[in-house]
């Protein structure tokens, strides 16, 4: 399956995955890129560079095949020294693409292509996709509000969003919000994107480290099952509803504050949780695609068959104009 994307960084489906905190790690990495697609580490659950390093050597061991990094850059416990050590290894390691999100990741723009690196932009509105092509992305994610994590709020969906930036620029776009099969593929490119990036859908993946009962509980939930939480602190996120995402939005209709909230959507809640299985112990923030969600499959498995199917409605979609 040849795209635009697949050429710009030598991969075989225009399978992409997103970042995803501690869940992206080189276990899972690995197999997404062994499957075909662009597999991905999030350098933010490293405490520093030399961690990061280690890794993106680890994933080697497992896979020769091209991979990305993920580096956020919104407000978080985070330090610029950080966020340099991990662009600085990143070069160093000569690692296939990064997956920046944030603006001061321009700042990292020139020294990233110096390495001879790709560097692709997450978006949520055209006046921000046409920013990133502009400074020197090489391609974005273009992130409908149907997305789990931080959709942008200027709330547009996938479908809508994706044709308004595959139409106006020149650089490869990658659809990312509701997608989780080959539907989602074929829609996408049928809309002008060169590809899909996934994130929730991995977590529902044999080779994800997260326990099943939380894997079980995405297979469970419905595409309703999800809300828009922190909005007051202009960082939205879309998470999975549970009594304690309820106690986040009691607690920002009375007024809340950051302070307030810190202890209920702490990072240190999920990670904990993922090991014990306890789904309602933390705040999970996840996409609409839930409602997508049949089965835990091996990533190969995942993406052969959404190529597959893709493939299979595309042709469909033709023999109507016959």
């Amino acid at each position: 399956m040849k795209t635009r994307a697949t050429e710009l960084f030598e991969i075989k489906y225009p399978i992409f995955c997103g970042g995803m905190f501690w869940l992206c790690e080189p276990n899972l990495c690995a197999a997404i890129s062994e499957a075909g697609g662009l597999g991905n580490i999030t350098a933010m659950h490293y405490s520093d560079g030399e961690e990061l390093r280690k890794a993106i050597q680890k994933t080697r061991e497992m896979t020769n095949k091209p991979f990305s990094v993920n580096i956020t850059m919104l407000p978080s416990r985070i330090t610029r020294e950080q966020y340099d050590e991990y662009f600085r290894v990143c070069c160093e390691e000569k690692v296939a693409a990064i997956e920046a999100t944030g603006e001061p990741a321009v700042r990292y723009i020139d020294e990233v292509h110096k390495a001879g690196i790709k560097i692709i932009h997450k978006v949520g509105s055209l006046r921000h996709a046409l920013h990133a092509e502009k400074v020197g992305y090489d391609a974005v994610y273009a992130a409908g509000i149907e997305e789990g994590g931080h959709p942008l709020s200027d709330d547009v969906a996938t479908t809508i969003l994706t044709a308004r930036v595959a139409e106006t620029l020149k650089i490869p776009v990658i659809t990312a919000g509701g997608i989780a099969d080959g539907r989602g593929l074929a829609a996408a490119l049928s809309l002008g994107a060169e590809g899909v990036m996934m994130a929730t859908r991995f977590m529902a993946t044999q080779e994800c480290t997260v326990h099943d009962n939380i894997k079980q509980e995405l297979v469970g939930r419905k595409e309703d099952d999800t809300v828009l939480i922190c909005k007051t602190l202009n960082l939205q996120g879309r998470a999975l509803k549970s009594p304690l995402v309820d106690q986040v939005l009691e607690i920002e209709k009375r007024g809340g504050g950051i302070d307030d909230l810190r202890p209920l959507i702490t990072g240190q809640r999920m990670i904990k949780a993922s090991v014990t299985g306890e789904a309602e112990d933390a705040i999970w923030h996840v996409g609409q695609t839930i409602g997508l969600i049949r089965d835990i499959v091996s990533c190969q498995v995942l993406l052969d068959r959404m190529v597959s199917d893709a493939k299979g409605i595309l042709t469909k979609s033709l023999s109507y104009f016959e």
